[in-house]
């Protein structure tokens, strides 16, 4: 899978060894970096690269991991989600079909945040009839209001 990331400054050296971990597991890693202090601006170009389809899915980080959900979520086609708990980075997928995920480098712990990266991306959303007519309320209010 074609992965984009960025973070940060804060969450440099966990955002380094996320990328290590996915790279192990297969995936083609693209760092979009850390320098900006401004964490909305790398997660905008992130969120770009993932809603034209230049990248598979995307992952952010930054000290909570919810700054950069919500800057990534005002870009047009991309589908943030804050990630917590095993569950929820499945369902972020399966549910939701999130094409991004978020995780906080001061409150998810490096080996819960591998668990959780591994579980995001082992999953493939599927349109069907439980989740699928969500999905489409969420992409078609979307389609309406952001021209």
């Amino acid at each position: 899978m074609k992965l984009a990331v960025g973070c940060d400054p804060n969450a440099q050296a966990y955002k380094e060894e996320m990328i290590e971990f996915m790279k192990g597991l297969g995936h083609e890693v693209t760092d979009f970096g850390s320098e900006d202090p401004i964490y909305a601006n790398t997660a905008v170009k992130v969120a770009e690269a993932v809603a034209a389809k230049e990248y598979d899915r995307g992952i952010l980080f930054c000290g909570t991991g919810i700054g950069v959900m919500l800057a990534a979520n005002k870009v047009k086609g991309a589908y943030a989600a804050n990630v917590l708990n095993v569950y929820s980075a499945k369902r972020a997928c399966l549910s939701n079909n999130c094409n991004i995920i978020t995780l906080g480098s001061q409150v998810t712990g490096n080996m819960l945040a591998k668990e959780l990266i591994e579980a995001y991306l082992s999953c493939e959303f599927v349109h069907n009839e439980r989740s699928g007519s969500k999905v489409d309320a969420i992409v078609n209010y979307e389609s309406g209001v952001c021209r």
